[in-house]
Protein backbone atom coordinates (compact mmCIF):
# COMPACT_ATOMS: atom_id res chain seq x y z
CA UNK A 1 0.00 0.00 0.00
CA UNK A 2 1.72 3.23 -1.42
CA UNK A 3 0.83 6.36 1.05
CA UNK A 4 2.07 9.63 -0.42
CA UNK A 5 -0.28 12.03 1.85
CA UNK A 6 -3.21 12.74 2.63
CA UNK A 7 -5.48 13.64 -0.85
CA UNK A 8 -6.23 10.83 -3.12
CA UNK A 9 -6.28 11.42 -6.59
CA UNK A 10 -8.99 13.35 -7.77
CA UNK A 11 -8.58 15.79 -4.82
CA UNK A 12 -11.00 14.15 -2.45
CA UNK A 13 -8.88 13.95 0.81
CA UNK A 14 -8.52 10.70 2.70
CA UNK A 15 -9.35 9.83 6.16
CA UNK A 16 -6.86 9.71 8.88
CA UNK A 17 -7.81 5.90 9.93
CA UNK A 18 -7.82 4.98 5.56
CA UNK A 19 -3.99 5.81 5.67
CA UNK A 20 -3.36 4.41 8.90
CA UNK A 21 -1.82 7.12 10.56
CA UNK A 22 -2.76 9.26 13.98
CA UNK A 23 -0.83 12.48 14.49
CA UNK A 24 -1.65 11.91 18.34
CA UNK A 25 0.23 8.87 18.35
CA UNK A 26 3.40 9.46 16.81
CA UNK A 27 6.64 9.75 18.57
CA UNK A 28 7.75 13.33 17.28
CA UNK A 29 4.06 14.56 17.99
CA UNK A 30 4.40 12.76 21.68
CA UNK A 31 8.20 13.94 22.58
CA UNK A 32 7.26 17.71 20.98
CA UNK A 33 3.74 17.70 24.08
CA UNK A 34 5.88 16.22 26.53
CA UNK A 35 8.49 18.95 25.63
CA UNK A 36 6.16 21.72 25.78
CA UNK A 37 5.03 20.17 29.73
CA UNK A 38 8.54 20.25 30.68
CA UNK A 39 9.27 23.81 29.54
CA UNK A 40 5.94 25.19 31.06
CA UNK A 41 7.01 23.32 34.72
CA UNK A 42 10.78 25.25 33.84
CA UNK A 43 9.52 28.60 33.76
CA UNK A 44 7.29 28.28 36.34
CA UNK A 45 10.48 27.31 38.59
CA UNK A 46 13.25 29.04 37.15
CA UNK A 47 11.74 32.52 34.89
CA UNK A 48 15.02 34.16 34.76
CA UNK A 49 16.82 31.86 32.49
CA UNK A 50 15.59 29.69 29.40
CA UNK A 51 15.89 26.33 29.40
CA UNK A 52 19.07 26.53 26.91
CA UNK A 53 20.64 29.31 29.19
CA UNK A 54 20.21 26.88 31.65
CA UNK A 55 21.72 24.12 30.21
CA UNK A 56 24.53 26.18 28.83
CA UNK A 57 25.72 27.77 31.99
CA UNK A 58 24.69 24.26 33.74
CA UNK A 59 27.56 22.72 31.52
CA UNK A 60 29.93 25.45 31.90
CA UNK A 61 30.13 25.07 35.64
CA UNK A 62 30.43 21.44 35.26
CA UNK A 63 32.23 20.64 32.77
CA UNK A 64 34.56 23.86 32.96
CA UNK A 65 35.28 26.27 30.91
CA UNK A 66 34.69 26.06 26.73
CA UNK A 67 34.97 27.57 23.59
CA UNK A 68 31.50 28.54 22.47
CA UNK A 69 31.33 25.63 19.56
CA UNK A 70 32.53 23.08 21.88
CA UNK A 71 29.50 24.13 24.35
CA UNK A 72 27.64 23.97 21.91
CA UNK A 73 28.57 20.29 20.58
CA UNK A 74 28.02 19.55 24.90
CA UNK A 75 24.08 20.93 24.79
CA UNK A 76 23.18 19.69 21.80
CA UNK A 77 22.66 23.46 20.41
CA UNK A 78 23.51 24.13 16.63
CA UNK A 79 25.97 27.32 16.13
CA UNK A 80 23.32 30.07 15.55
CA UNK A 81 21.66 28.86 18.60
CA UNK A 82 24.31 28.15 20.69
CA UNK A 83 25.74 32.24 19.77
CA UNK A 84 22.10 33.62 21.19
CA UNK A 85 21.80 31.58 24.11
CA UNK A 86 26.46 32.91 25.06
CA UNK A 87 24.99 36.37 24.21
CA UNK A 88 22.05 36.23 26.31
CA UNK A 89 24.21 34.48 29.07
CA UNK A 90 26.66 37.36 28.60
CA UNK A 91 24.19 40.13 28.87
CA UNK A 92 23.15 38.72 31.79
CA UNK A 93 26.66 39.19 33.60
CA UNK A 94 26.51 34.95 33.88
CA UNK A 95 29.34 34.14 31.47
CA UNK A 96 32.43 35.62 30.31
CA UNK A 97 34.54 35.13 27.39
CA UNK A 98 38.12 35.65 26.81
CA UNK A 99 40.97 34.71 24.53
CA UNK A 100 42.14 31.31 24.92
CA UNK A 101 46.57 31.72 25.40
CA UNK A 102 47.05 28.96 23.95
CA UNK A 103 45.15 30.27 20.46
CA UNK A 104 44.44 33.95 20.29
CA UNK A 105 41.35 32.94 17.80
CA UNK A 106 39.69 30.97 20.55
CA UNK A 107 37.32 32.62 22.87
CA UNK A 108 36.67 30.51 25.90
CA UNK A 109 33.15 30.95 27.56
CA UNK A 110 33.16 30.45 31.42
CA UNK A 111 30.25 31.15 34.07
CA UNK A 112 31.36 34.47 36.06
CA UNK A 113 31.07 34.33 39.90
CA UNK A 114 27.25 35.72 39.78
CA UNK A 115 26.65 33.11 36.81
CA UNK A 116 28.22 30.54 39.38
CA UNK A 117 25.94 31.53 41.98
CA UNK A 118 22.72 31.27 39.93
CA UNK A 119 23.50 27.95 39.22
CA UNK A 120 23.59 27.15 42.35
CA UNK A 121 20.64 28.92 43.75
CA UNK A 122 19.22 26.86 40.82
CA UNK A 123 20.19 23.32 41.49
CA UNK A 124 16.83 22.45 43.61
CA UNK A 125 14.83 23.94 41.64
CA UNK A 126 16.47 21.81 38.23
CA UNK A 127 15.83 18.80 40.33
CA UNK A 128 12.08 19.76 41.08
CA UNK A 129 11.40 20.21 37.51
CA UNK A 130 12.99 16.69 36.54
CA UNK A 131 10.38 15.00 39.08
CA UNK A 132 7.29 17.59 38.26
CA UNK A 133 8.35 16.62 34.55
CA UNK A 134 8.13 12.82 35.64
CA UNK A 135 5.28 13.15 38.59
CA UNK A 136 3.17 10.86 36.28
CA UNK A 137 4.97 7.97 35.84
CA UNK A 138 6.11 5.64 38.84
CA UNK A 139 9.99 5.13 39.69
CA UNK A 140 10.15 2.04 37.58
CA UNK A 141 8.97 3.31 34.83
CA UNK A 142 11.44 7.02 35.09
CA UNK A 143 13.95 4.84 35.23
CA UNK A 144 12.85 3.02 31.91
CA UNK A 145 12.17 6.42 30.61
CA UNK A 146 15.18 7.60 31.07
CA UNK A 147 17.13 5.03 29.44
CA UNK A 148 14.67 4.48 26.65
CA UNK A 149 15.62 8.73 26.21
CA UNK A 150 18.89 7.99 26.39
CA UNK A 151 19.13 4.94 24.12
CA UNK A 152 17.50 7.00 21.61
CA UNK A 153 20.38 10.00 21.53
Amino acid sequence: MEISDKTAPGGAAREAGEIGYTLDTQVGFLLRRATQRHLAIFAGRIPDLTATQFAALAKLCEAGPQSQNALGRLTAMDAATIKGVVDRLRAKGLVAARRDPDDQRRITLAPTPEGRAAFDASVGAAHAITAETLAPLTEAERKTFLDLLIRLT
